[in-house]
């Protein structure tokens, strides 16, 4: 069975025991693929409301690195996480930006810059597993969790969003997959990978698609950094998407390339992704 170890799925209640989590939170333990050969955690975030059982039916942003997102005790540095479930839960409460559903993926560790990444790299001799990771997003987890929750199954309702190289991935499977991801995230995007292959990749495309994409970088990443996501901004408009409509392009001040300052991010891309009564 792809999935889960059970037969079943485990229990919708089952959650981190931290009283630092603010909002539902629901962990499905050790999901397993057969295009991938490590398990690994899924978190899902809830909205306020959720629990009404009222038959409202949600977006859904799934996001790489799920460590790192809700819990400053799992995170790659710790106590220093994204507070993604607590922005959410402020945002929505406030009405400014649509109830939703978030997808926490957690990486494979050793594996993770090979599942990040469309292409080997040669000078790392390592990377170019990103199209079985996104295999497993797309033909095993995202139906899992339709299957599961009450989520609007649709590309207009369906993100994608990561850092580094979690940003990288998250533009190559956006282009591989129109027609399931809507809205994309390119946080701190590493652009550099092998030669900035996804620079290639944007160049190809032989048709805009209809995607909404949020892109950033801090200005303290480093000089190759930002030419990177400059290029790729660029690349990005020579396609057809145009700056601050459907692609926003955002350096924020002395931001470092870290959990801290993408956990500074976490509100404008909610809010441009997924606003209230959309877009």
């Amino acid at each position: 069975m792809v999935g889960l170890n059970e037969d079943a799925p485990p229990p919708l209640d089952a959650a981190p025991s931290l009283d630092v989590l603010m909002g539902d939170l629901r962990l499905h333990a050790n999901f397993r693929s057969e295009f991938l050969t490590t398990q690994r955690d899924v978190l899902v975030y809830l909205p306020p409301g959720y629990r009404c059982d009222d038959g409202r039916r949600y977006p859904v942003l799934y996001l790489h690195d799920g460590q790192n997102l809700f819990d400053g005790n799992t995170s790659f540095i710790p106590g220093k996480d994204w507070r993604v479930n607590q922005t959410a839960q402020t945002l929505i409460e406030a009405g400014e930006i649509a109830p939703l559903i978030i997808v926490g993926i957690y990486n494979a560790g050793g594996e993770r810059i090979d599942e990040y990444t469309p292409t080997r790299d040669a000078r790392f001799k390592m990377g170019g597993k990103a199209a079985r990771y996104g295999r497993m997003i797309v033909e095993e987890l995202k139906p899992f969790i339709d299957a599961n929750y009450r989520t609007l199954e649709g590309a207009p309702h369906t993100g994608l969003g990561g850092s580094s190289l979690g940003g990288l991935v998250t533009l190559y499977l956006g282009l591989k997959y129109p027609s399931v991801f809507s809205h994309l995230a390119l946080v701190s995007p590493s652009v550099w990978w092998d030669g900035k292959t996804i620079l290639r990749e944007v160049d190809a495309l032989r048709s805009k698609p209809a995607q909404r994409i949020w892109m950033d970088m801090g200005t303290d990443e480093g000089p190759q950094s930002l030419q990177g996501a400059r290029l790729l901004r660029d690349a990005l408009v020579a396609k057809g998407w145009t700056l601050d409509s459907d692609l926003k392009y955002f350096e924020a001040d002395g931001a470092k390339h870290d959990e801290h300052a993408w956990a500074q991010r976490v509100a404008p891309i909610l809010k441009y992704l997924f606003p209230s009564g959309g877009q």
